[in-house]
């Protein structure tokens, strides 16, 4: 089975064919450390984290490497409100990212690379673009003109006479044209600078990413992702940065973006003020893999509505998982089900089919479902039992959702079950039920099932 893609730039789904056979270069762009990311933000993370994971599943050797942006704007507005330094803000936010993506299993990063970092390559950058023509210097900063580079608006399919009336940048008389965007911002009082041939100051946004893959990848590589907000004006930035200072086309092969994450008919996003945090939906008792589940079980180009009511259906969905792999061990026979094997090769390959093409995850689960409801009718020896939770293994290195639920609990723990059994013996049902709320107080939920008592974690 071969593995096809959305490619913005083409817009249409080909077969993803890396630049060198099974090596995957892969960047995507990553936070701006200023505030919490909202949980918008970190459904693009999560879809792409089950890209890079989807991607080693089917064979491919995956660096997969996002940029933190740690010198912005936003962030220098930040630390003036809050009267402290703006590398304060920015290193605050980044630890809070990294605990973030953790929490919701987003593992598959092999680097983070601070724009902070790479200064030298930005000027490098800079000053090539200076050299070749495609930029030059004002007195608040440095510019990319952009009807230098004839392809401009080739990724977003808008003429650069369209992209003029609506420029989405600052205007600025000191610029040859409104739609040139900045390179360099030259330094002001009270901003983070560095020493460069175009004098002190810091880097422009759309620099710092191209700067970064380059020293990294080299001037092109397999696969750039993103929101779709960032199309125009940032990924059409980079393209021309890349490519007018390599003189090498394309910068990337493969454009994947992923839809919005709406609140009602809006975008949710920080400048709109309808946001909502992960720390915001774990105070209401949600379960980082349920947010997970719910992130991924939209196709990523399908734009998803948020509502506690779907947070509610991915609980469900979640809770019906991991009940059927950590329940598989009660259906005991002595004699191996012929079906099983069957089953499992049609449930990994129908799963593999529908992700194969764009990610289309909402089957892929269905397929899940669907094997769950035949093998919940059968009963399964030790070996069956063995083979299906390998193959929900495997499955759950994309996903990330499974939980070994049943544990062999600390000894206290099993003291105060001992003791709430004798309890029971006795008929003291109001002590049992006590002791029961104080194991619950503990963290552990006890299960009775066929006269045995099993523990796992709350």
């Amino acid at each position: 089975m071969v593995l096809k893609l959305y490619n913005t730039i083409i817009r249409t789904i080909e077969i993803f064919k890396p630049i060198k056979e099974r090596k995957v270069n892969m960047f995507v762009c990553g936070p701006t450390v200023y505030n919490y990311a909202h949980i918008g933000n970190l459904k693009t993370f999560t879809q792409f984290d089950m890209l890079a994971k989807y991607l080693r599943y089917k064979g491919f050797n995956v660096f997969y490497l996002q940029n933190i942006t740690d010198i912005d704007d936003r962030i220098i507005k930040r630390a003036k409100e809050e009267k402290v330094k703006p590398e304060e803000i920015a290193k605050k936010y980044e630890k809070i990212f990294y605990e973030h993506i953790k929490l919701l299993g987003i593992d598959s990063i092999n680097e983070f690379a601070r724009a902070s970092d790479h200064i030298k390559e930005i000027i490098e950058q800079i000053q090539r673009l200076i050299d070749k023509g495609y930029a030059y210097e004002t007195d608040d900063g440095v510019y990319f003109e952009v009807k230098k580079f004839k392809d401009y608006g080739k990724l977003s399919h808008q003429p650069l006479e369209q992209i003029k009336e609506g420029a989405r940048v600052e205007v600025n008389e000191n610029k040859k044209n409104p739609e040139d965007f900045a390179l360099w911002k030259k330094y002001k009082s009270g901003e983070p600078f560095w020493e460069s041939p175009f004098g002190k100051g810091r880097p422009g946004w759309h620099i710092e990413d191209t700067a970064i893959t380059e020293h990294y990848f080299g001037p092109q590589y397999d696969l750039h992702g993103g929101a779709i907000d960032l199309i125009f004006p940032h990924h059409e930035a980079e393209i021309a940065q890349q490519e007018a200072s390599s003189g090498k086309e394309p910068l990337v092969k493969y454009w994947v973006h992923t839809a919005f994450l709406n609140v009602g008919d809006e975008k949710m996003s920080k400048s709109l003020g309808n946001y909502i945090t992960l720390p915001q939906l774990l105070e209401k008792g949600y379960k980082p893999k349920t947010i997970r589940y719910l992130f991924l079980s939209v196709n990523y180009r399908q734009p998803m509505n948020f509502s506690f009511e779907s947070l509610e259906y991915a609980q469900n969905a979640v809770d019906r998982i991991n009940t059927f792999y950590n329940d598989l061990g009660e259906k005991k026979s002595k004699k191996d089900n012929t079906k099983i094997q069957k089953l499992i090769n049609l449930m990994l390959g129908k799963f593999e089919e529908a992700m194969d093409f764009d990610l289309n995850i909402s089957v892929a689960l269905s397929e899940i479902f669907i094997f769950i409801r035949k093998v919940n009718k059968l009963e399964l020896s030790e070996k069956d039992v063995k083979d299906v939770r390998n193959a929900f293994k495997k499955l759950d290195a994309i996903l990330c959702i499974l939980e070994e639920q049943f544990i062999k609990s600390p000894k206290y723990i099993e003291d105060l079950i001992e003791e709430r059994e004798d309890a029971r013996k006795l008929k003291d049902f109001e002590k049992a039920d006590a002791i029961r709320k104080t194991i619950e107080e503990k963290g552990y939920i006890l299960e009775d099932l066929d006269g045995k008592v099993r523990v796992k974690k709350k």
